[in-house]
This record gives structure tokens, sequence and C-alpha cells, in this order.
């Protein structure tokens, strides 16, 4: 059931554009992540949503109402923003509890619901601290804890992680996604990280240039890009120019520097001059069945995997091999290379600034 939407919103500033016509519809109970790089449009996205910033055109609605031009404490949202703004004067409990007690609820109330927010983010027995006698990830817990603590409707996250060591991070990832479950609250995520987005979100949307490049499952956005931004900004990929020689049935086979490939076309009709990718994951080591050779330029260990990049007539082929327990062949050393045609995907060039 769709919960949230977003139709036709644009977002200008004098000659720039910010934001140029999102349609975007957002389930109840769904995790969405905005995910891009800096000034794609993102949060600024994220703030028109939470009422800190007026759209230029376009029409927002909550669950069926109108909220385009509503204040944003009426809108029943809470926000965890990357400074976790926490007043420094007060206790944990006190940071918990401001929302509350600005709105006027009394303070039994207050303090069952505070303590509530705190025990559902393991924070119990910390209400009297303040918050420099906390670590950063007791912190943005606080942070989590006052935005719960309001019950609100609409849960929006502005990259509250990115101040957290990587370690902290990926362990609040978990943590915060179980959150988001148990509580069955619908929640957009704003960040540039994209282990982040494919970790928590039940969706993606991949934001370039203030539109959205992609809008897909987690699995699909990495596996099945539709735009080549969404392919080279949502983990790494091997890029090759070539050109459409014939259309087959299920593939194309097209001219990579003068090596025909088999490229599923999935349906698509894509001709001419085209871009033909493939993860580095997906391609490997080989002998006998190697599809071509080349050499190692660069051998770089770390500790999962290993990754190589191989100079062959393609082009500069990086590959991730898995950690077996024992090294590659080293740099220098003339290797074997294949590749399932399946794990090739291809994209028309005309689409390079990741237009669609």
């Amino acid at each position: 059931m769709t919960f949230l939407t977003l139709q036709g919103i644009s977002k200008r500033y004098g000659d720039f554009t910010a934001i140029e016509h999102i349609d975007l519809a957002v389930e109840r109970g769904e995790f969405l992540s905005l995910l891009g790089p800096s000034g794609c449009g993102k949060t600024t996205t994220l703030q028109m949503i939470a009422g800190f910033v007026t759209p230029s055109a376009g029409r927002i609605t909550l669950d069926g109402r109108d909220i385009t031009n509503e204040r944003p404490e009426k809108r029943g949202m809470g926000v965890v923003f990357q400074s976790y703004a926490l007043f420094p004067h007060m206790t944990v409990a006190g940071n918990v509890g401001f929302g509350l007690e600005m709105r006027n609820v009394k303070r039994a109330e207050r303090a069952v619901r505070v303590a509530q927010a705190l025990d559902l983010v393991r924070l119990k027995g910390l209400d009297a601290r303040y918050p420099k006698e906390l670590s950063g990830g007791q912190r943005q817990r606080v942070a989590i804890a006052r935005a719960l603590a309001m019950q609100p409707e609409l849960l929006l996250l502005d990259e509250p992680m990115s101040n957290l060591d990587a370690k902290l991070r990926e362990e609040m990832h978990i943590e915060l996604r179980a959150i988001q479950k148990r509580l069955g609250i619908t929640t957009i995520l704003v960040t540039h990280d994209q282990v982040e987005a494919m970790t928590m979100s039940d969706r993606i949307a991949v934001m370039h240039r203030g539109r959205i490049a992609q809008l897909s499952t987690p699995f699909e956005a990495y596996e099945r890009p539709e735009t080549p931004f969404a392919s080279t900004f949502l983990g790494k990929t091997n890029t090759f120019a070539g050109e459409v020689l014939r259309r087959n049935p299920r593939c194309n086979e097209v001219d990579v520097a003068g090596t025909t490939l088999a490229v599923p076309h999935e349906g698509r009709t894509v001709e001419g001059a085209v871009h033909v990718y493939i993860r580095p994951e997906k391609v490997r080591l080989a002998n006998g069945d190697a599809r071509i050779r080349g050499r190692i330029s660069t051998r770089v260990f770390v500790g999962n995997q290993w990754l190589l990049e191989i100079e062959t007539s393609l082009g500069t082929l990086r590959v991730a091999q898995p950690n077996y327990g024992a090294p590659p062949p080293s740099e220098g050393d003339e290797v074997g290379v294949a590749w399932t045609d399946d794990d090739l995907r291809m994209l028309g060039r005309e689409n390079a600034h990741g237009n669609a």
C-alpha cells in the first residue's frame, strides 16, 4: 500500500535546478534509500519530505494527506541528522524526551516512552549520562531513540552513520534494520555509501543530477543496472566500449577491441555504439577455458579477496578473486581470464551521462 508519494517534485534555486521532476511512491513499512554522490539532490529530496525545504513544483502526500506546504512539526516525522544534534547540557533522557516535552506530553507518559525508546536501542541504564560521556555509537543511538520516542509515521535518516568507524557502522546497519523491521516503521535513508544502502534497504533510488537514475531492489540495481551511472556508481565494474554486430534471439554479438562478445540483450533493443559491463567478481583466472589472456599489472591483498588488474586486448580488466588460502600469480605473470556470458551487461553509449 502506497504511504508516501512524490508527484512531479522539482526544486530550483534561481537558474540552478537541484531536483528535476521526481516521481516516487514509498510503501508503508518500506525501507528506501536515496543513494548517490554529493550534489545529486538526495538530501534536498529528504528535506522537502521533512518540510524543511519547499518544492518549486509538484505535490507530496503522506497516507493520502497533502503535506506539500505543511509545517515540519505537523507532519509526524522523525528525523536523525548526520551530526545527531544532541543537546550537550541535557542527559540522555532529557535529549530523548525533549520533543515530547515540546509537544506537552505528560511527564508520566513521557517517562514511559523515553524508557521504551532507550530499551529499543539498547541504552537502558544510561539515561542519566550526558552526550560527552558516550561513545559515537551510543550518541547515534540516542539520536535514533529521540526520533522513535515521538512515534513518527515516517523516519528520515540523513547520513546518520557517516561519523562512525567502519566496524561500528557495519554493526549499526544490522541493528537499525532490525529495529525498523520490528517496528514496521516506514523509513527513508539518505546515503552515499553503496554497502549501507544495499545492506539495509528494501529498495534503492539511485540519484544522479537531480533525477532518479534507477529505482529497484538492491539485487536488481546491482545485477541489472538500467543506466551507465547506476552501473558504475553502485559497486565496481569493468566498462568497455563496443559496437553491436548482430542481434541473436537472446544476445547481441558485440565487437570490443576486435574480440566478439555474446552479451544478453534482456529483451531490450540496443544497437550501434554500446558499453559492455562486467563486475570484477564475475571474472576469474582460467587456463583451458580462458576467453582471453593478459598480464597482471597490479595485485593487492585485502583480506577476504585479492584485487587484480590485468592488461588484456580488451583493455585493463579488474578481477576480484576470493582468498582461497594461497596467493594468485604475481605481478608480471601472464594469465588466462574467463567469464560467463550471462554476467555481461550492455547499455547504449548515448546514455553515458546517466540519462535513460
